[in-house]
């Protein structure tokens, strides 16, 4: 969803839905790495059946990292891809269902925001291009030094759109992968893995919840299935909310704010590209070894649970004397309709409300009191009653006015404080340059920290005069470069200039930072005026365009929320404006929506890349078309822009901004590329023609038989899935014009990964439940849903009430007790261990910095300092731990074995009854219909075969430039055969 603050609005409104992943890791023995076995039980403490990935969530951080190097070439994207998706698998462990999801071809109300992204993205990537080469000049000049620029060819991340070269591949190195782990991974075994690749129309999650609703609805769901969701775009919480499912998850990365990125110019943390003064990189470690190695921090996941979020939403949205009768499951359907207003991916969000300022409690607020005169509810089954929605934009109207005086009066507020702080902080930086530490350290009067013992005087003292010595030579050669920028004049300093003292202090100088220009100023009376003047350039006395802004909003909001709970209503819909109205603009709305054209159909790949590239990608498509991006002589030359203008819309930063970009009229683009289709390669119309989704199982699988049946019989038409073979699953097969078979290798498109030649896998064409026009999903929960046990308590609701005393929950387990240590503990651990000082105690032999050296004294060799070091053992626990790995304890330990640890047995029960639970529904694939065993039957086997195979893998990652890295085989890849070599082209 378009709102960047929501997630961190709903984590801190309702904090016990996050529950951090708790992530079993491989282990190394002997430099073998010894893959996790996810046929054990989930150390979360919960099983999940199925388990959903959005991949383009996926594969952007792979492709392009932002907080690590980035991938050489297309093959290691793709391993790196494979990577992501098995530590994912061993998080979450599904026993039922692994379902892959990649966004095909998107409606056009989406490829509007699409086409503002790629622009932006061509247009910020040029102009760092510009920046980085205008501030390497300075730099330069200035005698900066700075690393020799490289000659790398900048990945190009538009190219993650359907029709790419890129997608293709991408979707044939994922049937590899999918068919090797099916024959290599025991927890694979028993799973159903479905593929929607590029080629098939639809969002990434939108193809997900469709696969949801539609086996929801048929007869022999299983209505307590366990979905767990992976992906971090915020509007996911509103769809698995949508799903009215009992138990739903959702995981996603943990958000860590203001991650430290590198500057662009010189590679080192600490400032941006325009702060960049070309100072020669710190040497890392004694001898530079640790140069070419950048410290990355594991991204860690954290889970949603929907079923907590529930609980909270029952809370606040139950009302009491309503004229008739509460219904949870739709009250939690309008809430997911109101959070509309405040942001999505379709519609620009109203002027007056700001997830920031409470927008969504404003507008609870509002509906729990305008329900008992609408009496009913907003919507049902994703149909909006449009009578009782405009009650809500009446009262949120009302309240405009004053919105935007408070807004601006916060704003005020914000910027004062602000420059108090900046004040605040340059008195406290007036002082020494170099302060030392340890018992010479300045502490105020009254303060509580005593000043810590020095560790070694001398070392001190040398730091102290170092430092010192250090200073001047800085502040002579920054006298030296000043006297010769001014011609030699050594006396042009500030202090001494006469003409210095009455110049205008700089820009960057000034407290104030310069505001962008707001021509519409909200918070002034004739705001709406200004605001439609400025905006869409007519006048507010316009009545018929306002209503014309107005019915266009009223049925994007209908197309959305029936995009969430029923599917796409139309293919070709689409927001024609820039800008929201407001909401006291929402008058007689009733009969502004009727229903949407019918039986409209998806842009073809190629068609929506013609729709979203700007002309700087156009080599991802065909000449003849990538001509019509940039001749003159084109007749949709002008949806191309060289440049366009960004309004910041109060904002301040251009990402925040609005691209006022040309909309792409259909018709146009339809005749010009009448023209050029002929000139498609047999290639590129296979890229140009719209697929089906797949799936692989292997041979462990009931479904197996079935469907290497319907091979070997060359079944012409489509065949039902028999329920109880596939847990309930429904759908039709086709053959695969190019399948996955057994005892048909599979060859590996990534050189550096083996080929499957005895394969056990097969892989058929899937087509989902159809229903009849005019079906209506049912926005309920199903007869047979058992309602999670709840588990807040009563302080859990009130504000504020975690603060200071809220933690965090590790796993699923609230009993989990995580170990500790108190300050006692870690000042033993401080005396004993001596971390961080290098063994330059009150007895350490370490001698001073080599510069003591050239006067009387000498380092020693012996004596009683010496002898007493040695004689002393390094720690009271023995060698110290690293506290960067986690512990590894035996089973017994873990679970409360040998004495004490009540809350540990409290764990194994939770866990292993839902693990026996599990076992005894038939989650691990042993049958379908219910029947159990087989995953427990076949546990000791693929046991044993999972760790004859560990011997095959190694972990030889060095390349000869440096320390061993881990390369794809030490990953649980085997090596590829010593006659295949890849030569770059």
């Amino acid at each position: 969803m378009g709102v960047p603050a929501f997630f961190r609005w709903l984590s801190r409104k309702y904090p016990s839905i996050i529950v951090h992943c708790v992530e079993e890791k491989g282990k190394e023995c002997n430099g073998v790495r010894i893959p996790v076995d996810t046929t054990r039980p989930n150390p979360n403490e919960v099983e999940f059946d199925n388990l959903y990935l959005d991949m383009n969530g996926i594969i952007h951080p792979c492709t392009h990292p932002e907080d690590k190097a980035a991938p050489k070439n297309e093959d290691e994207m793709m391993v790196a891809i494979f990577e992501y998706i098995d530590r994912l698998f061993n998080i979450v462990r599904p026993r039922r269902v692994l379902y892959m999801a990649i966004d095909g071809v998107a409606p056009r109300a989406k490829m509007n925001q699409q086409r503002s992204r790629r622009f932006r993205a061509s247009k910020e990537g040029a102009e760092l291009v510009e920046d980085k080469k205008r501030i390497r000049e300075e730099v330069i000049q200035r005698g900066g030094y700075l690393p020799p620029e490289e000659i790398k060819e900048r990945f190009d991340s538009n190219c993650i759109t359907p029709g790419t070269e890129f997608m293709d591949n991408l979707a044939k190195c994922l049937r590899y992968y999918i068919a090797d782990r099916l024959n290599n991974n025991p927890g694979w075994r028993n799973v159903t893995v479905f593929l929607s690749d590029a080629s098939v129309p639809g969002e990434g999650e939108h193809k997900i919840m469709d696969f949801i609703r539609r086996q929801r609805a048929q007869p022999n769901h299983d209505p307590n299935t366990h979905h767990c969701l992976c992906g971090a775009d915020a509007d996911l919480i509103m769809l698995g909310l949508a799903t009215h499912e009992p138990n739903f998850t959702i995981i996603r990365e943990e958000f860590k704010p203001n991650k430290p990125r590198p500057c662009a110019l010189c590679g080192q943390l600490g400032h941006d590209i325009k702060d960049c003064q070309g100072t020669a990189r710190e040497k890392q470690g004694e001898h530079d070894e640790f140069a070419d190695s950048m410290p990355v921090s594991e991204q860690e996941f954290i889970f949603i649970r929907l079923c907590v979020l529930r609980e909270y939403l029952a809370r606040e949205l139950t009302m009491a004397s309503l004229p008739f009768p509460f219904d949870f499951e739709r009250s939690v359907d309008d809430w997911v309709f109101m959070c509309f207003f405040v942001g999505n991916d379709f519609l620009p969000h109203l002027p007056s409300l700001e997830i920031r300022e409470g927008a969504i409690d404003r507008l609870v607020g509002i509906y729990k009191d305008v329900v008992h005169k609408t009496g009913g509810y907003l919507t049902e089954n994703g149909y909006v009653k449009l009578e009782r929605v405009e009650l809500i934009m009446q009262a949120v109207g009302v309240a405009e006015d004053n919105i935007f005086k408070k807004r601006k009066e916060d704003d005020e507020g914000f910027k004062r404080r602000m420059r108090e702080k900046k004040k605040r902080m340059k008195m406290e930086q007036r002082g020494p340059a170099y302060l030392t530490t340890g018992q010479f350290t300045p502490h105020a009067l009254g303060g509580r920290n005593q000043p810590e013992a020095v560790q070694n005087a001398r070392h001190q003292a040398y730091e102290m005069r170092k430092q010192s010595m250090e200073r001047n030579n800085k502040d002579a050669a920054q006298s030296l470069k000043a006297a010769m920028r001014n011609g030699g004049n050594s006396s042009a300093c500030p202090d001494n200039s006469t003409e210095s003292r009455g110049a205008k202090r700089k820009a960057e100088d000034s407290d104030s930072e310069p505001e962008p220009e707001d021509n519409v100023r909200l918070w002034e009376e004739g705001w709406k005026q200004r605001y439609y003047k400025n905006k869409f350039d007519v006048d507010v006395m316009d009545e018929d365009f306002r209503k014309k802004v107005v019915q266009s909003y009223v049925e994007g909001l209908c197309w959305v929320l029936r995009y969430y709970y029923q599917g796409c209503a139309s293919w070709k819909w689409y927001f024609p404006f820039h800008y929201a109205p407001f909401a006291s603009d929402f008058k007689d709305i009733k009969g502004m929506f009727t229903d949407f054209e019918k039986d409209t159909k998806p842009f073809q790949p190629l068609e929506q890349l013609m729709s979203v590239f700007p002309a700087a990608s156009g080599n991802f498509l065909p000449e003849t078309w990538r001509n019509l991006m940039s001749s003159p002589d084109s007749s949709i030359i002008d949806f191309y822009p060289d440049d366009f203008a960004i309004d910041l819309n109060g904002k301040k930063y251009a990402w925040q901004g609005v691209a006022l970009l040309p909309f792409v009229d259909e018709r146009r683009l339809r005749a010009a590329l009448a023209d050029v289709y002929p000139d498609l390669t047999p290639e590129e119309v296979k890229r140009n023609s719209l697929g089906s989704d797949f799936i692989f199982l292997g041979k462990a699988h009931p479904l197996y038989d079935f469907i290497q049946e319907l091979y070997r019989t060359e079944a012409t038409e489509g065949t039902e899935i028999p329920a109880d073979l596939c847990h309930g699953i429904q759908g039709t097969l086709n053959l695969d014009d190019d399948p996955i078979l057994p005892d048909k290798a599979v060859m590996s498109p990534i050189p550096t990964l083996r080929d499957i030649t005895q394969n056990n896998s097969v892989g058929v064409k899937f087509l989902d439940p159809q229903y009849p026009d005019g079906f209506v999903f049912k926005a309920t929960l199903l007869p047979r849903a058992k309602i999670p046990t709840n588990v807040l308590k009563p302080e859990d609701f009130e504000r504020g009430g975690h603060r200071g005393s809220w933690r965090p929950q590790l796993g699923f387990n609230p009993n989990r007790q995580q170990a500790h240590l108190d300050q006692s503990s870690f000042r033993a651990l401080g005396h004993n261990l001596n971390t961080g000082q290098r063994g330059r105690g009150h007895f350490s032999s370490a001698p001073p910095p080599s510069s003591y050296h050239q006067g009387n004294y000498r380092p020693p060799h012996g004596g009683r300092h010496q002898s007493f070091q040695h004689s002393r053992p390094n720690s009271l626990l023995g060698a110290p731990p690293s506290f960067h790995q986690q512990p590894q304890f035996s089973r017994q330990q873990q679970y409360g074995g040998g004495g004490g640890g009540h809350g540990w047995d409290r764990a194994v029960q939770s866990q292993q009854s839902a693990y026996q639970q599990n076992v005894s529904r038939g989650r691990g694939g042993g049958g379908g219909g219910g029947s159990g065993g087989g995953y427990q039957q076949r546990y000791d086997h693929h046991r044993d075969e999972w760790h004859d195979r560990r011997d095959d893998v190694r972990d030889d990652g060095r390349d000869g430039r440096g320390p061993p890295h881990q390369g794809y085989s030490s990953r649980g890849y085997p090596l590829p055969p010593p006659s295949r070599r890849y030569k770059w082209n």
